[in-house]
């Protein structure tokens, strides 16, 4: 198991000890039990002395039950430790993905992720779980019943020496012939979660182009794929059990060959013969477990590599020790930019921006498609990091702000707008814990929102579904705004935000949250020049470069790219 994930058991330590020391106490009493059971043979039944025959009855059955409870609370220990390692596991791993970049998110799929923190999690669980107490029982087992036997006839002893390492080399090799198949399957799991999410998102379009037969037939070429992998794999360690169970008979031949030799002789009893065949189960029991483990320990090898990918990502972005914690207020500078997604010797998505914004200013931001305008706003929260150059936010470089604290400040309403299940309150309070139900409401009426919210049975407190499906996509679109609104920050980018919304309800949205804006810095992306036509400053872009910079009257007047741009619409 990796150390590094071995961490993660934390508070679950004291079950881990636990588990194997009392898995050992329950191995020593099923060892105990088959020389209780010879001596009752032996000597109380070949001797008719009932007596002794009860006397040891009750020391037998006394040692069933202590093994008996030593193995439920090794296994109840065992389930604790596995399901509390897991469950810190999926914390850290959730965690960590927490603190990553954009750039950082990119490196890994969604469905990549959630196979991580689901299947890979739990083939890691099952593992430990194994681990803590098969693991622990299966070379006691084998060692303490090799000794018993050693005791009772010599000859058989050795008989296991060589059949042991034998059996077990085999029973390895059949499970390592069987990983790479394992590993393979992982890596597809991948493909086969993001068709179905890819599916079940996209279902509207799905239906409308009527493509359920297609959606299918891709689902099925995964999940066929998968079946393929799996069955070859289980075919492979399918051996296990006929190897297992043809070794144990020709043993148990052997051992009744030399048993009844030695009891014909007088060299043993019938009982000792009796322990020894329960010896040679346990031995042989034992192997086969250890084969168990050892299949699952490969199929968990395959995930754990996954998850320690995901634990090893450095974010890109990280606080320094002396971080600012004030952001003193909207005012933001671009000097010299240049921002490539690929980082260094990429391809440049901003080329040499300068630009300066004065605190309390709205400045709109237009240009065709590709000009990089949501590129140029990501870099004021610092959810990428420059290329070259800097940005100051509040007269300090972006980089050395507290990243909580910077992002608290700016607040962001996308094209794309993002709702969670919950209630509508739980959405426009997202992450704010002292927000009262007045201010949310008061924040519903600027954003043109009351008259739905009166319709609705529970108000704000109706649930939206999952992403909000069931509210139109203005609807949506105004949640979102409110949600940025309600958080008062010093810096608000609108990035397509009423794309949404039809001309008269985009000037309504705008009349409304005009006064909540004028102490904050504001940014307007749009394509429709409506949108922009107030604002105090604009800039126009072209290629990841800014081509101009002025009012709306003052890019008229010089009948430049914004003219373009302006009578393209017209």
């Amino acid at each position: 198991m990796n150390k590094k994930l071995l961490r993660s058991v934390r508070e679950y330590k004291k079950q881990s000890v636990l588990a194997p020391i009392l898995v050992i106490l329950e191995v020593l009493m099923e060892v105990l039990i088959p020389l209780e059971m010879a001596k009752i043979i032996d000597v109380g039944i070949a001797n008719g002395d009932m007596s002794y025959i009860i006397q040891r009855g009750v020391i037998l059955v006394a040692m069933a039950m202590l093994s008996l409870f030593f193995g439920v609370q090794a296994g109840n220990m065992a389930a604790v430790a596995a399901a509390g390692y897991a469950k810190n596991l999926r914390h850290d791993i959730f965690y960590k993905v927490q603190d990553f970049s954009f750039k950082n998110i990119d490196h890994f799929s969604t469905s990549g992720l959630v196979t991580r923190l689901t299947t890979d999690i739990t083939n890691v669980q099952q593992a430990y779980m194994m681990s803590i107490r098969l693991l622990a029982r299966a070379p006691f087992m084998i060692i303490l019943s090799w000794i018993m036997t050693l005791t009772i006839n010599k000859p058989i002893a050795v008989l296991f020496l060589i059949v042991v390492p034998v059996l077990g080399g085999t029973l390895i090799f059949i499970a390592k012939k069987a990983h790479p198949h394992f590993i393979k399957v992982f890596d597809e799991y991948d493909n086969l979660n993001n068709s179905v999410q890819e599916n079940v998102n996209a279902s509207r379009v799905v239906k409308a182009f009527v493509r359920e037969d297609y959606e299918i037939e891709k689902f099925h070429g995964i999940s066929r794929y998968v079946y393929d992998l799996f069955t070859k794999a289980e075919k492979i360690v399918a051996w296990n059990s006929p190897v297992m169970m043809f070794v144990m008979y020709t043993v148990i031949i052997i051992i009744v060959a030399i048993g009844g030799r030695g009891i014909v002789l007088g060299g043993m009893e019938t009982g000792e013969l009796t322990s020894i065949i329960v010896y040679a189960l346990q031995i042989l029991m034992s192997l086969n477990m250890v084969t168990f483990v050892f299949v699952m320990i490969m199929i968990a090898e395959a995930s754990t590599d996954r998850i320690v990918e995901v634990l090893d990502e450095v974010p890109e972005m990280q606080d320094k020790a002396d971080a600012v914690k004030n952001v003193a207020d909207g005012s933001i500078d671009f000097n010299h930019v240049d921002f490539s997604y690929a980082g260094e010797g990429g391809n440049l998505s901003l080329k040499d921006v300068n630009l300066h914004i004065k605190s309390g200013q709205t400045v709109g931001i237009i240009g065709g498609t590709g000009s990089a305008k949501t590129s140029l706003v990501n870099l004021i929260s610092r959810l990428y990091d420059v290329t070259e150059g800097s940005i100051k936010v509040g007269g300090k470089d972006v980089r050395s702000y507290d990243m909580e604290t910077l992002r608290n400040e700016v607040a962001v309403v996308l094209q794309k707008n993002v709702l969670f299940s919950g209630t509508i309150l739980d959405n426009i309070a997202y992450g704010l814990e002292h927000v009262t139900e007045k201010e949310v409401m008061e924040v519903i009426k600027d954003v043109g929102l009351e008259d739905m919210i009166e319709k609705l049975p529970d108000g704000i407190y109706t649930q939206l579904g999952e992403h909000g499906d069931k509210l139109s996509g203005g609807q949506r679109q105004r949640i979102s705004i409110a949600r940025a609104l309600i958080r008062k920050p010093k810096i608000i980018v609108f990035d397509e935000a009423t794309s949404a919304l039809d001309s008269a309800s985009e000037k309504k949205v705008q009349e409304a949250t005009s006064n909540m804006m004028k102490n904050c810095t504001t940014f307007l992306v749009a394509h429709r020049l409506s949108t922009i036509r107030n604002a105090d400053r604009i800039v126009a872009m072209r290629d990841g470069k800014i081509v101009e910079v002025g009012s709306y009257d003052e890019l008229m007047e010089k009948k430049g790219y914004f003219y373009e741009l302006k009578a393209l619409q017209s």
